[in-house]
């Protein structure tokens, strides 16, 4: 599988092949589940959009979850990221698509029902390539310039 280059800082990414269960045999550690999964083009997304929240923005990695289930109208679902504050509160939600993926409504519609269940204070939506932050006051979302520092997140 050829890795694309996506438009946040490089990854020191650990990755190894051989493993039956992943997709054309590529794995990568994800640290914050401390484990390998199977390395599809999401994945890649995921690894380097979390190391770039931890190291560009100041996110503790000990306050982010990866694959969080959640119950939606009585459905299982995941939230691809989920961003805690220091009493462990949702303060921050990321969907992750390929990087071949657009980033259109469809994608903001399924964040935000993801949001009416946990109620975190900014979405966050990125396939490597765009990404887009939004923050949650009253019944409305309004969009960002950037993506603000974890500190900035949680006053």
């Amino acid at each position: 599988m050829e890795l694309p280059r996506l438009n946040l800082p490089p990854l020191d990414a650990s990755l190894r092949t051989g493993a039956a269960s992943a997709r054309d045999g590529m794995e990568i550690y994800d640290p914050l589940r401390r484990r390998w999964v199977a390395l599809t083009p999401e994945e890649w997304v995921r690894q380097h959009f979390t190391a770039f929240l931890a190291t560009e923005r100041g996110f503790p990695a000990a306050l982010m979850a990866n694959e969080v289930a959640l119950r939606l109208n009585g459905t299982s679902r995941r939230c691809d990221t989920v961003v805690y504050d220091r009493a462990l509160r949702p303060v921050c939600l990321v969907e992750y698509k390929a990087p071949s993926v657009q980033i259109t409504q469809k994608v903001f519609d399924q964040i935000a029902r993801y949001n009416s269940v946990l109620r975190a204070a900014y979405l966050i939506v990125s396939n490597g390539m765009c990404h887009y932050c939004c923050r949650f006051e009253g019944n409305s979302y309004s969009f960002l310039p950037d993506i603000p520092a974890y500190g900035g997140m949680t006053l």
